[in-house]
């Protein structure tokens, strides 16, 4: 999420936010604090959150997932009301080779954005209030978080020869209040793959970062 944070507050009709001077994010590492825009007292609200929402216990998945495909389980529902959806604001994201490059025996991470100039865009997300430990076992983070993670749908035809499960629920401006303000059933409608000539890689190489800065 390269772009600043006034260009989030105008495209994003923020008029409330508890972020700070936010800095840029080259990169967005799972259970790490990214920027998420979600509804507050009728206002949009820009907050940071921590990347992945809470697994059932004992999952075979471990204790959270980034990202979630089945809308139907009844784990996953209960966060799908108007009040715990989010837009989560990206410039960029990326997913691994499916094979190793010949030159460096690893997998190339390739990344993906509307077009080579990363135009800020929305994934359809979701996020809860949640307490407990996150963090490492090194550097444990204890307490009340703000956790949040994006909806996947079947891949277009860019991110299918490289990732072929799934991709992000990439949303169009015009969708964006009914993602935060329709009802589920209506909301739900918008999980499906973004259209193919609206997407491409910009990337690919061995960067865990988006160099586009």
């Amino acid at each position: 999420m390269t772009t600043n944070q006034e260009a989030i507050r105008r495209l994003f009709r923020v008029t409330r936010e508890s972020v700070g001077n936010m800095p840029l994010f080259p990169s967005i590492f799972p259970d790490k604090l990214a920027p998420v825009v979600h509804n507050f007292d009728n206002e949009r609200e820009l907050t940071m959150m921590r990347w992945g929402m809470p697994n059932p216990v004992g999952s075979k998945y471990g204790p959270y997932s980034t990202n979630i495909r089945n809308v139907n389980s009844s784990h996953w529902r209960r966060w799908l009301q108007p009040e715990s959806r989010c837009l989560v604001p990206v410039t960029s994201f990326s997913e691994y080779a499916p094979d190793p490059n010949p030159a460096t025996g690893k997998k190339d991470i390739v990344w993906f954005a509307l077009n080579d100039r990363r135009p800020l865009f929305a994934f359809a997300g979701i996020w809860t209030d949640w307490n407990g430990t996150r963090g490492t076992k090194a550097n444990p983070e204890i307490g009340a978080h703000r956790l949040y993670a994006f909806l996947t749908t079947e891949p277009n035809r860019v991110v299918g020869p490289i990732h072929p499960k799934a991709m992000p629920v990439i949303l169009r401006e015009d969708d964006w209040d009914k993602w935060l303000n329709a009802s589920t059933d209506d909301a739900m409608k918008l999980q499906r793959p973004w259209p193919d000539d609206q997407l491409e890689i910009v990337r690919c190489g061995p960067d865990k970062e988006d160099g586009a800065l």
